[in-house]
């Protein structure tokens, strides 16, 4: 079987930190992949804000998510508190690669809990159509 293995950037530009809160548990009693792509997306909004971003306001346009791996490392369990790093890379003409580093803040050492991609698409959703990257917005997150 063929495994999914992400090569993250040497340096993240961003991170923050969130606490597992036990509605972010599934059936098993621990983190499920659909709550660990929710909390991806809570450190990608707020890595956007700091740019004066949103999903929706960039730049006159919005993003739309076109694909995503997950390589997980180690479970997530209820009061964990992860830090989530964020770093942008792979700029094309349409879109980007977000690369997230998410691990569990331990004292003595963090231990990682998972390696995330999410390709990211400029994407107007009046006219329902990809849109080129901005430049500007290029030149904020390539910094």
């Amino acid at each position: 079987m063929n495994r999914i293995k992400l090569t993250l950037p040497p340096s993240f530009p961003f991170s923050t930190r969130i606490r597992i809160r036990i509605t972010d548990l599934n059936y098993g009693g621990h983190v499920g992949n659909d709550t660990f792509l929710s909390l991806v997306q809570e450190a990608r909004q707020q890595f956007l804000n700091t740019h004066g971003y949103g999903e929706l306001e960039f730049e006159g346009i919005g993003l739309i998510m076109a694909d995503a791996g997950i390589e997980f490392k180690s479970e997530l369990n209820f009061g964990d508190e992860v830090e989530i790093h964020v770093a942008p890379a792979d700029f094309t003409k349409f879109g980007f690669d977000l690369y997230y580093k998410m691990e569990i803040v331990h004292p003595s050492g963090n231990i990682l809990a998972g390696k995330v991609k999410t390709g990211m698409l400029c994407y107007d959703y009046k006219a329902k159509k990809l849109a080129p990257l901005p430049p500007a917005a290029l030149a904020k997150l390539s910094v």
